[in-house]
This record gives structure tokens, sequence and C-alpha cells, in this order.
């Protein structure tokens, strides 16, 4: 998966070439209404178990989380026509936006920014910069891309130690709509849980005690999401076919206007 998915035209922030810009935040998700998955840290695996399916998938880096937003490509469920994210809780993928960690040359991790984002204004919304150094609006964005570098950091490890304990397997499976449709889901890795009960009580223990074990039982609970997803994939359609009918009727024509 890209980590740059609905990222246009990411640059470093530079405090001369950007000196005059200011951001405003996101009035609208539409930016994310085309993609159908996203990274997950291993810290927020509580909340969007509530939500999301969470599954792993394998991209060029290795094995990653991911939440999965939708059945289709270029499709998200949770955002609709207007642009609003219908669930309680946002991935920090997403809300992490216009803004995203780079790596810089020497390995340290750099601001950058969606230059193509419209939250990027020279006249509207709060500075990034005055007299050359960071606003607290923009302290409070590094802050933030700083903290969720280390949560990435963090959920490799994580990933790392279940794929060392060979507890990841392939789950391919098909989703079926109301109207009989059916879509495959490929490239999916679920925790096994045979060969999770299977662990010797020692590496129980270590799961336990790094906070492993709640993760790994946070992704197998959200799993019962999946029919949730399918059930708002069956709803979409069905809206859809509607809106379709009901903009091809035929109105009957008004006869002329006679009057005596």
């Amino acid at each position: 998966m890209s980590e740059a998915l609905f990222y246009k035209r990411v640059v470093p922030l530079n405090d001369k070439t950007h000196a005059g810009l200011r951001v405003r935040g996101a009035t609208s998700h539409a930016y994310a209404a085309a993609i159908n998955s996203v990274p997950l840290l291993g810290s927020e695996f509580f909340e969007c178990a509530q939500e999301y399916p969470i599954i792993f998938t394998r991209t060029a880096a290795g094995l990653a989380p991911i939440a999965l937003l939708g059945l289709r490509e270029s499709e998200n469920l949770f955002v609709d026509a207007m642009g609003k994210w219908s669930a309680r809780y946002i991935p920090a993928f997403v809300r992490r936006y216009p803004f995203v960690p780079g790596n810089g040359t020497g390995g340290e991790v750099l601001v950058c920014i969606d230059e193509a984002s419209p939250c990027f204004d020279p006249m509207e919304g709060e500075a990034l910069f005055v007299d050359g150094k960071p606003t607290a609006q923009l302290e409070h964005a590094m802050q933030f891309l700083n903290e969720f570098h280390q949560a990435a950091l963090a959920t490799e490890q994580f990933v790392q130690r279940l794929d060392q304990l060979g507890l990841l397997r392939q789950a391919d499976s098909v989703a079926q709509l109301n109207d009989g449709s059916q879509f495959r889901l490929n490239g999916l890795h679920v925790v096994d849980e045979t060969r999770l009960r299977a662990l010797p009580s020692e590496t129980i223990q270590e799961l336990f005690a790094s906070g492993a074990l709640k993760m790994i039982y946070a992704h197998l609970l959200s799993l019962g999401n999946l029919a949730a997803l399918v059930d708002r994939l069956s709803l979409r359609t069905t809206k859809v076919k509607e809106s379709t009918k009901e903009s091809t009727k035929v109105k009957p024509r008004r006869g002329p206007d006679i009057r005596h």
C-alpha cells in the first residue's frame, strides 16, 4: 500500500518557501473518499476495532495493519456524497492530513505538506510561521507527526514479532451482498487463533507484558465488523439503484392550459 494514498503533491515544509502560507482545518473528508483501506497504528487498535475490520496486508516494506474501509477499489464506505465521515473514530492516518512525516537524508523526521490541499491558503487560516518561527498551530502539527512516527515504528515491531512467531495466515474471503453479487477479498492476513493458543506460556507472557496480546485480540474482535461493511455496501448499492430509477422515470407531460 502506498503511503501517499490521497496526498497529491508532498513537499518538505520550508520556513522561506512557505513563509506566508496559512492552514485551515479540513471541512470535508472528500479527499479520502476514493480509498478502501488506510494504514493503522497499533495504539489505535481498540478504537478502530469498534468501527472497522482490522487486517494485515503485505506491502513493499512487509506486513502492515490496515483498517478496511471498503470492498471495492477506490471506494470508502465511510465517506458519504457530502464528504462526511460516518464513524465515531477516524484513523490517525486520515486525521494528520494535510501534513505528513517524511524522512530526511540523515534519517531525521521531516514535516511535509500536501501543497495541492485546499487546506493551505495565503490569505485564510492560521499562520504556519511568524518571523521565521513555527506558530503554535504548526508546533501542534509537528508534535502530532512526531508521535505518529514513533507509534508507526512501534507498530512495525509488533507486526514483525507476529510474523516471527508464525501467527499470521492468509485469509482470502468472499463477501456477498443482499442482491446476490459477490466481492472477493484477496491478500488479507489475520492472526491464526489455533497457532496463538499453541504458543508456549513464556511467549504468551511476553506478548502480554508488551501489550501485543491485547492488540491481537482487538484485531480478532474487529473481524466481526466485516459483516457490517458488507451491509454498508449493500445499502449504498441499493440507494444508487433507487436514485438511478428515480432519475430515469419519464414525467407525464402537462397538457395545454385551456381556459374558458
